[in-house]
């Protein structure tokens, strides 16, 4: 884990309302289907104003902490804000101090071990702390980069 300013950016996309138990029980979960949609093709075609061909989710709202309701964000990044498509929502995403992780391989696989070292880092007491405000992950081809609020 390395700490990173991450800069601020805008994604647009389709959000859910969850939480980690949630989403461990497969009859709860809807993660899956946030991500299935987001992944169809053409998903963003008619947003403007896209930065690059990466997914982003974006966690933010938090509850509490990493046992609370949350909403996830799935999409894209843009330049600006455009008229958004029904059932899309737009969020700015702060700049932030972040742990910065790498998740390689086999996904989802690897994306879940990353979250679990994040998990053992919060629940050790590890430093920085987690602030619980907004994070961040960068899908791409080589897998993804977890960007987590400290």
């Amino acid at each position: 884990m390395d700490i990173v300013e991450r800069t601020e950016l805008t994604v647009v996309g389709y959000a859910v309302r969850t939480t980690n138990a949630g989403e461990m029980d497969p009859a709860r979960a809807t993660l899956p289907a946030l991500w299935q949609r987001a992944g169809a093709p053409g998903a963003f075609a008619h947003v403007p104003g896209r930065i690059d061909e990466n997914l982003y989710a974006v966690l933010t709202d938090y509850e509490s902490d990493h046992n609370g309701a949350y909403t996830q964000i799935v999409g894209i990044c843009v330049r600006t804000v455009p008229r958004l498509p029904e059932g899309m929502v737009a969020v700015r995403v702060p700049a932030a101090k972040s742990l910065r992780l790498e998740a390689r391989g086999p996904m989802p696989q690897a994306l879940i071990e990353a979250w679990q070292q994040v998990w053992q880092h919060t629940e050790s007491g590890g430093q920085p702390s987690r602030a619980f405000t907004t994070d961040l992950e960068v899908h791409h081809p080589e897998g993804a980069d977890l960007y987590v609020a400290v």
